[in-house]
């Protein structure tokens, strides 16, 4: 399927035709809410927002897949009417519910990322650094976006994430984040399946814009191949900080939160 020639009507078709059967699943950062310096600072336009609200009463599965704990991906969105899919896979938190579902796998680990995380940061030279903790229950985020020297901060950032790896954990990069993660399997496409469990669907949507994302097209792709899947539609939101293989991999690329928006409306036209 062609990236630049494909109209938005003709990839939607399938999942207009059947929005009871079909799944629509978003990123929040850079996909609904756009990048900001500060990672707490990030808030999805009223607009966006309002289109979101359509699009819930309108399909059968809609969910944000997001890095970010659940809750607080729910408050960036601010829509209680959503699944949310949390730190990447590990929680589910449902409309309605006060607090997600945690993979128990991965709750396990949480006390050894945290000792790590304490004893990394001790050395203030990382706060110096304007190198900001994320905890994530079990994966903890260090965010260098902003900083003064963000060269110096990523340096800081490599010598983290060879100090997790010494320890026995996993690290993952995303755009100006490193992550700690326990050593168990972590990602946007095993949280996909989670959601839907045995669901057979007509149609599902993701659209994202960052390494973890490329997980979740591959989610979609392991349900078609296992025949529970009809038609699956990989968006990718393009940016200057993007990997190379979202293109690769997307069967449609968008720019920017503004281009979503428009793709969210011509769900509900």
């Amino acid at each position: 399927m062609s990236h630049k020639t494909v109209a938005y009507g003709d990839v939607l078709a399938p999942l207009r035709a059947e929005p009871a059967r079909s799944a629509v699943l978003l990123d929040v950062d850079g996909v609904l809410a756009p990048i900001t310096a500060w990672h707490a600072q990030a808030d999805v336009p009223d607009a966006t927002r309002n289109l979101l609200e359509q699009v819930a009463a309108r399909y059968g599965v809609v969910a944000c897949v997001s890095g970010r704990r659940a809750l607080d991906a729910r408050r960036v969105v601010g829509l209680d009417s959503l699944i949310y899919v949390g730190a990447h896979g590990s929680e589910l938190l449902r409309p309605g519910q006060a607090e997600p579902l945690l993979d128990p796998e991965v709750l396990a680990w949480a006390p050894r990322v945290r000792a790590f995380t304490e004893r990394i940061y001790r050395d203030q030279r990382l706060e110096r650094l304007a190198i900001r903790l994320e905890d994530k229950e079990a994966i903890t985020a260090f965010h260098w976006r902003g900083a003064t020297d963000e060269a110096a901060a990523q340096r800081a950032v490599q010598e983290v994430a060879h100090q997790a790896e010494a320890a026995g954990l996993n690290t993952h990069w995303g755009r100006k984040v490193l992550e700690v993660r326990p050593p168990v399997r972590i990602d946007k496409g095993a949280g996909i399946l989670n959601l839907l469990g045995d669901t057979t669907l007509a149609a599902a949507m993701y659209v994202g814009d960052d390494v973890t994302d490329l997980d979740a097209f591959r989610g979609l792709t392991k349900l078609a191949e296992q025949g529970r899947l009809g038609y699956a539609l990989r968006v990718g939101v393009g940016s200057d900080e993007g990997p190379w293989q979202l293109r690769e991999e997307a069967d449609l690329m968008v720019s920017g939160v503004d281009e979503v928006r428009s793709l969210l409306q011509g769900l509900v036209d």
